[in-house]
């Protein structure tokens, strides 16, 4: 049986445990009990006790890159990036690694418990110490990875059962969005008018575009003879390997994203302008104008896509030197929500006009913003039910 004493963080107890690995290192592992140290510590010490007897010590490499066991579960979480690596969009797989790699391993290489050690209530402990710094979607989006990961290891026979199963999520918190309105949006496109982001970000607004949809745009998803924009390709950013890179993809968020608008007159008369541009920077700068991005629609004068971490940093520059209230680049796409909603759009026609994948996404972001229709009930229900003066309610001033 190996030691092991208890020891007070934050008001709670926790297990630590002291041990030598094979390679003769010495690890003192810290394991949560998720009791508080008041009125707790019989209850503390039984459980020290049980872990003192169960526990064993990982295996100390994940050199051979096969998976055990007995393995620490943080080496198991990094192994398991590496397997599903090329199953997942560069996109989710970097996502997956900024919160593993980020979060979620160097909380547990701390513990030092191993993967077929891992109970639930080290899980759940794992989600309390981030919902001191993070909030609850942040914490329910690294539940999804870590059950994800467990579900693997089960199928692979490495553990019996799946224990992030057994753990209380956090309740996921409601998301509100922040959009301008109509007089907000015409001081933004008079402030930006003569900027090379202009029509990106009349056109972002316009159609309710996503900043990848907006960037992925090009030459040959316009008809002007059908007058119709096709929304099918996407440009995005992804940190894989520990470098950012762009992504370029004939691919959208979800089916319902790959979707066919109207080109208006406005919009189509300034896409016109905008491609005689391009012919005239192309000869102006003759071989020196790129050729890597050839048929997008926003581009530098030297033919370079608009990075999309580069556009959202410059339109805040924008936002602030206009005096105009600070929103995020993607909240221009809920400002035209809010637009459709206030002139009495359906709520099934902004799902299909926003490429939602259903009518609940699009109810849930927006279903707040949507007063017509509570003020059409509030009507109804002044017209149906009367109330008592104040006299007959019984009150007394």
């Amino acid at each position: 049986m190996i030691a092991g004493h208890l020891q007070i963080k934050n008001d709670y107890y926790f297990m630590v445990l002291n041990y030598t690995d094979v390679n003769g290192k010495r690890r003192q592992p810290w394991v949560a009990t998720g009791l508080p140290a008041k009125g707790n510590k019989k209850r503390a010490e039984k459980m020290l006790m049980e872990l003192r007897q169960s526990y064993v010590p990982p295996a100390a490499s994940k050199g051979n890159g096969e998976f055990s066991t007995n393995m620490l579960f943080a080496d198991y979480m990094e192994l398991w990036l590496e397997i599903i690596r090329g199953s997942v969009e560069k996109t989710t797989f970097s996502s997956y690694t900024q919160m593993v790699k980020g979060k979620i391993v160097p909380y547990f290489r701390e513990t030092g418990v191993s993967l077929g050690g891992l109970q639930a209530r080290h899980i759940q402990s794992f989600y309390l110490h981030e919902l001191k710094t993070v909030c609850a979607n942040t914490v329910i989006k690294e539940h999804a990875n870590i059950h994800k990961a467990l579900k693997y290891a089960v199928k692979m026979d490495l553990i019996p059962y799946n224990p992030a199963d057994k753990v209380e999520r956090p309740k996921k918190q409601k998301f509100i969005a922040d959009y301008y309105r109509l007089e907000e949006l015409e001081q933004l496109f008079e402030a930006t008018k003569d900027h090379p982001f202009s029509l990106l970000i009349q056109m972002t607004a316009f159609y309710g575009l996503r900043r990848s949809e907006a960037l992925g745009l090009r030459w040959d998803a316009i008809d002007f003879e059908r007058n119709t924009i096709t929304i099918r390709h996407i440009v995005t950013t992804a940190k894989v390997d520990g470098k950012y890179e762009v992504i370029r993809a004939d691919r959208a968020k979800n089916t319902s994203s790959l979707r066919s608008l109207p080109l208006v007159p406005d919009i189509r008369e300034k896409l016109l302008a905008l491609k005689e541009q391009q012919k005239e920077d192309k000869r102006i700068c003759g071989d020196c104008y790129g050729k890597e991005y050839e048929g997008y629609v926003f581009v530098d004068a030297m033919g370079n896509l608009f990075n999309p971490k580069t556009l959202s940093a410059v339109f805040s520059r924008l936002l602030e030197k206009a005096g105009l209230r600070h929103i995020r680049f993607h909240d221009l796409r809920h400002s035209c929500a809010s637009l459709l909603l206030a002139n009495d759009v359906p709520m099934k026609q902004i799902q299909e006009w926003l490429g939602h994948s259903n009518i609940s996404t699009t109810a849930n972001i927006y279903s707040h913003l949507d007063y017509k229709s509570k003020l059409t009930s509030a009507n109804v229900m002044d017209n149906i039910l009367t109330l008592p003066d104040s006299a007959q309610s019984g009150w007394r001033t």
